[in-house]
């Protein structure tokens, strides 16, 4: 039936695992199957595996067919579909029908799936300085915890009612009435319950926290802000958040807003001035001393002849932010220079000025071309306002196209 299995290998394996011979009874195997399911089960922090194995072992020695194809052909029958195949049921849904329940008390963490508690997030300002040098801020919260009187029960005995107002679901339903043959349901928590499903009689509510199962408590958390975090980073205090009956308490989040700065700007590791030159100083070279956001005076001078155009960038290396957790790394610091022209210029520094700076371009015409050429009037101008009035009266000239249209439309609707 089974074809020619002449040898008997891999048949002796779950016997080890539950630490029982061959010839073991069903009572030895079940005394064998709750002594190492309870060591080892990940409740108490035992090895998943190993509980797994246990329980795989356990189902098939348990079974008087299942034992017997396991004694005279192994796992390998097993795992070909023998006996109806092994390892098939859940280890928890195993443990739990052996022992009606957890022996841990309160029923296994699996079987009652707890929510988790929301997050608080809370913005935290910080300047500039802050994220070059580091810093600790001391911040006093305020959080409800689980009341130790009653071991967040609510009440003395520890016994509760189901709600009346909402037949313990902890929700209720209203209905709103819009018109006729309209209505609208809304779904909201129960205010005699506060969501919570339970009712708790006034006499044996809790002396401390009054029924509601939590109490208020400050306390004071330590907020470490590293070199080099950046803008929108987040810090998390995990489990810090509200604390509630049967609920993974969530973490308290602090997230950083930068403020910003007078002088630097910062674009990730690097940090971003600007410097206005004036003519002189771009033509024949300038000194000038840049405070850093550490205190640090920098002499930053040009070089002997240089000339700096307007909208230029000069940098220096290892002057920018430090990087997040390698601190001893920074970033570039850029200067962005404008150059401030006077805004006009006498004879006499004309002259001076053509004597010294390279000659003027010729014009190539000719004095009968140049009469024939019509002459033109500068004048200054703000680019970035025309481009925007002009903006402004083509959308305004777009809605008059639709008008004429639309007013027809509604003049017509209303005939």
């Amino acid at each position: 039936m089974f074809g020619r299995a002449s040898k008997k290998s891999n048949n002796t394996r779950y016997y080890e695992i539950l630490g029982v011979s061959k010839d073991a009874s069903q009572d030895d195997l079940k005394k064998a199957y709750k002594k190492a399911a309870i060591k080892n089960h990940p409740d108490k922090g035992g090895d998943p595996e190993k509980f797994k194995e246990l329980a795989q072992a356990y189902e098939v020695l348990s079974d008087p067919e299942k034992r017997e194809i396991y004694d005279q052909y192994g796992e390998d029958a097993l795992k070909e579909g023998m006996g109806g195949g092994a390892g098939a049921h859940d280890p928890f849904d195993i443990f739990s029908s052996f022992f009606g329940g957890s022996p841990f008390g309160g029923g296994s963490s699996r079987g009652r799936r707890q929510r988790r508690g929301e997050d608080v997030v809370h913005p935290l300002k910080v300047s500039l300085e802050d994220l070059y040098l580091g810093t600790s801020k001391k911040l006093s919260l305020s959080r409800n915890v689980i009341c130790s009187k009653c071991n967040g029960k609510g009440s003395k005995s520890g016994a509760s009612m189901k709600c009346p107002g909402c037949q313990g679901s902890g929700m209720k339903v209203s209905i709103r009435h819009l018109g006729p043959s309209m209505i609208q349901q809304m779904q909201h928590p129960c205010n005699e319950c506060k969501g919570t499903g339970e009712m708790i009689n006034e006499k044996d509510r809790c002396p401390q926290c009054k029924g509601d199962k939590v109490v208020q408590e400050k306390k004071v958390l330590e907020v470490i802000v590293e070199k080099g975090m950046q803008n929108g980073q987040k810090i998390t205090f995990p489990g810090e958040a509200d604390e509630a009956p049967d609920t993974v308490t969530g973490d308290i989040v602090f997230v950083l807003q930068q403020k910003d700065h007078p002088k630097f700007k910062r674009k990730g590791e690097d940090l971003f001035v600007e410097h206005t030159l004036s003519l002189t100083e771009a033509l024949c070279g300038f000194q000038f001393v840049i405070t850093h956001l550490d205190g640090r005076q920098l002499l930053i001078k040009s070089n002997p002849g240089e000339v700096v155009k307007p909208d230029s960038f000069k940098a220096i290396n290892d002057e920018g932010m430090p990087l997040y957790q390698r601190p001893f790394m920074k970033g570039k610091m850029y200067i962005h220079f404008t150059v401030e022209f006077p805004d006009s210029l006498s004879a006499d520094q004309v002259k001076a000025l053509e004597a010294i700076l390279p000659p003027k371009q010729t014009c190539q015409l000719t004095d009968m071309e140049l009469d024939e050429c019509e002459e033109t009037t500068l004048y200054d101008v703000n680019f970035e306002e025309e481009m925007r009035r002009k903006q402004q009266a083509q959308e305004a000239y777009d809605e008059d196209e639709d008008m004429p249209g639309g007013a027809q439309r509604v003049q017509c609707a209303q005939q």
